[in-house]
């Protein structure tokens, strides 16, 4: 059977490095689902839809048409400005759940063929944002009693699976970076605007968080490996899994190696929050992208929300180190799963994807 994969969410951080992994396999037929095209380096063809999947209307019309999907990636996400804020609205969840559910519902009532669906949870789905986690955290544990979008996702999904007969898989990355712009969670283009902006007004590149704590990321590249080892593994079938690159990592300790490929100079620790940071400095963005001639694009279109997210993640204004929040991945080694990813070439990486793109300034 010809398997065509419908990627949801493809612009985004996930979605975009789901569609690179997918386009590498020539017997694939990739349909991709965004706002806005996702940028991808491969030059095979693939098939995009602009929906907003908030309209069910516009999006019955799209999906009620695609009878030949045999696998679905959802990556989509929606999130209200400020980001922190809305992790706990009951508007945001059932919004994200009727995003799904205008998915699933006209594409699973009009193919016989569709075989599997990839979700995506993280580890809000242990209470990260509200209180400390299990160390490590553990996809057998008890469901964490908090609303969340995740559960109401998870329950439709199991709910469409029994009901239709295909399969799901749910994954539980921690802090995911990769190639994107504009989205709501990617510190990769934070910290090159960051030192790109700190670098124009002549000031050292310091660490704006608080307090030092050691944590764990995962390469959207390696996630999207996850993926289509999920969509094609028996093993994977209902199952949650909890994935990183497979080390740790603590934020001061690799401040120079990203100062290195950035073309800047570390120095101390200055904390200060992003979110107000960027929001003073857009003026200085427009100079050094026309300085650098860079792609003309604003500062907030650059960044999201992630700034905000950036003031969660460095733990920017604590007064003592955020809980540990550490996942354990046995369960998907145990399953078969083997790849890992080294953190600190992680971020080298998607710095220099964003200098070699245009995006960031080659400072170096």
């Amino acid at each position: 059977m010809k398997k065509t994969v419908l990627i949801i969410g493809a612009s985004g951080v996930v979605g975009c490095s789901a569609v690179e992994s997918f386009l590498a396999d020539p017997e694939c037929e990739i349909i991709t689902v965004s706002r806005r095209q996702p940028e991808v380096k491969s030059n095979r063809d693939f098939r995009h839809i602009s929906v907003d999947l908030r309209d069910s209307e516009q999006a019955e019309k799209a999906f009620s048409s695609l009878s030949g999907v045999t696998h679905v990636v959802y990556a989509a996400l929606y999130e209200k400005p400020g980001l922190i804020e809305g992790w706990t609205d009951p508007e945001q969840m059932q919004t994200n759940l009727s995003m799904l559910q205008n998915v699933v519902r006209p594409l699973v009532s009009n193919s016989e063929v569709f075989k599997h669906i990839t979700l995506l949870q993280g580890t809000k789905a242990y209470g990260i944002h509200l209180h400390p986690m299990p160390i490590p955290a553990k996809e057998n544990a008890s469901r964490d009693q908090h609303d969340n979008f995740y559960w109401l996702q998870e329950d439709y999904i199991r709910e469409a699976s029994n009901e239709f007969g295909f399969d799901f898989t749910i994954l539980r990355p921690q802090l995911i970076i990769g190639a994107t712009t504009g989205v709501a969670m990617n510190l990769a283009p934070v910290i090159g605007a960051y030192a790109a902006i700190c670098n124009e007004l002549g000031e050292p590149f310091g660490f704006p968080g608080g307090p030092s704590y050691v944590w764990e990321a995962v390469d959207a590249r390696l996630l999207a490996e996850v993926i289509l080892w999920a969509g094609e593994t028996p093993a994977a079938s209902g199952e949650h899994f909890n994935v990183t690159n497979g080390d740790v990592f603590e934020w001061r300790n690799l401040w120079p190696s990203c100062a290195s490929v950035l073309g800047v100079k570390v120095g101390p620790d200055s904390s200060k929050l992003m979110s107000s940071f960027f929001e003073d400095h857009v003026h200085t963005w427009d100079a050094i992208t026309e300085k650098h001639g860079l792609r003309k694009t604003s500062l907030m279109d650059l960044l999201g929300e992630s700034h905000h997210y950036a003031d969660f993640c460095f733990a920017t204004g604590a007064d003592e180190p955020p809980p540990p929040a550490f996942v354990s991945t046995i369960k998907l080694r145990q399953a078969g799963f083997s790849m890992v990813q080294d953190t600190e070439e992680m971020f080298k990486y998607w710095l220099e994807d964003l200098i070699e793109r245009r995006i960031l300034p080659n400072l170096r």
